[in-house]
């Protein structure tokens, strides 16, 4: 119940915005699947996440207000929020940076370019590039949060 209410909160958030998020949820009818279009991280200082973001996926946010952020990607959006907007919105809701059990995989070009470009801002390394069984190869790290990402290439396509 939780998630669906803090989906429904970012959702909101990004239909006001008029970002072509609200174009994607446009096109969905009601006899197909539905459509992850939009993943939103809690956290106590959205400019600290989003500067970070900004560097990682090598984009510029758009500012929906002081509480929202979003990146634009082409799979949907990455949106951050204020835990004290989320509080204020639907108290008890979330509590940011505890997040243990979602990874936010992004597929790149090359893997170990941007290894190699990333350990100018990135603090906290899981695992350097490796081949996994799945047949990506893969570098794990976490956000200033503590979200875990996985960069990835598919094996064969680098």
């Amino acid at each position: 119940m939780k998630r669906r209410v803090l989906s429904a909160i970012c959702m909101t958030l990004s239909l006001a915005a008029a970002t072509p998020v609200s174009k994607l949820a446009a096109q969905q009818t009601s006899d197909t699947l539905p459509t992850l279009i939009n993943t939103c991280l809690i956290t106590n200082d959205v400019n600290r996440l989003a500067a970070f973001y900004a560097q990682v996926l090598k984009t510029k946010p758009q500012r929906v207000g002081d509480d929202y952020i979003e990146f634009q990607t082409t799979a949907g959006v990455l949106a951050i929020f204020s835990a004290k907007a989320q509080e204020k919105y639907i108290p008890g809701s979330a509590r940011p940076g505890e997040n243990h059990s979602l990874i936010l995989e992004f597929r790149v070009n090359d893997v170990d370019d941007e290894y190699a470009r990333l350990h100018e801002f990135v603090k906290t390394w899981v695992k350097g590039p490796t081949n996994q069984p799945w047949g990506t190869r893969s570098i794990y790290f976490r956000d200033p949060d503590g979200n875990l990402i996985d960069f990835f290439t598919m094996l064969g396509s680098a």
